[in-house]
C-alpha cells in the first residue's frame, strides 16, 4: 500500500469551479474510485488529503485526475480545465508527525485553464530534473 499526500491548487477563476470542501471531497473521491483504499482529509496549512492504494504512482495520477474531474462534475462545477497531478516521492525521512514520510508521494492537483503555462511558470521540468523516472508523477487530464 501506497500513501499519497494531496494539496490542492485551484486556478481556474470561474464562479463554477469553486473551491472545494476536503471532507466531502475526501467522501466522494472514495465512493468514486474504489482503488482508493482509504481517503482522509487532513488538517495541515499545505496538504489536504491523504489517499492510500495499492496502484502504481502512475496509474493513480491518471485515475487522482479522472476522478477529480468526476466528482466535480457530479457536484455540477465546471470541468472545461485541466487536471493536473503532480507530484513526487519522498526520498528522505520526513519532519516528525508531518503527513509526507520517506517512501510516500506528494501530489498536488493543480486546476488551470492552461497547464503549459502553469508548468513554465512553476519551472517544472526544473523541479523535475536529477529526480530519478521513477519519482515523479506528471498527468495532464486536459479533458472538458
Amino acid at each position: 500500500m501506497t500513501s499519497y499526500v494531496l494539496s490542492h491548487n485551484l486556478q481556474v477563476q470561474d464562479s463554477s469551479v469553486p473551491a472545494l470542501g476536503f471532507e466531502e471531497l475526501a467522501l466522494a473521491l472514495k465512493n468514486e474510485d474504489t482503488s482508493f483504499t482509504s481517503v482522509e482529509a487532513l488538517t495541515h496549512p499545505h496538504w489536504k488529503l491523504k489517499i492510500e492504494s495499492s496502484l502504481d504512482p502512475e496509474t493513480f495520477g491518471k485515475r487522482l485526475s479522472s476522478s477529480w474531474r468526476a466528482v466535480r462534475k457530479s457536484m455540477g462545477h465546471g470541468t472545461n480545465h485541466a487536471v493536473m497531478a503532480l507530484g513526487g516521492r519522498k526520498d528522505s525521512p520526513g519532519n516528525p508527525g508531518a503527513p509526507l514520510q520517506e517512501g510516500g508521494w506528494g501530489v498536488d492537483v493543480v486546476e488551470t485553464n492552461d497547464s503549459d503555462a502553469f508548468l513554465i511558470a512553476i519551472n517544472w521540468s526544473g523541479l523535475i530534473s536529477g529526480r530519478p523516472a521513477d519519482g515523479v508523477i506528471q498527468v495532464i487530464d486536459q479533458q472538458g
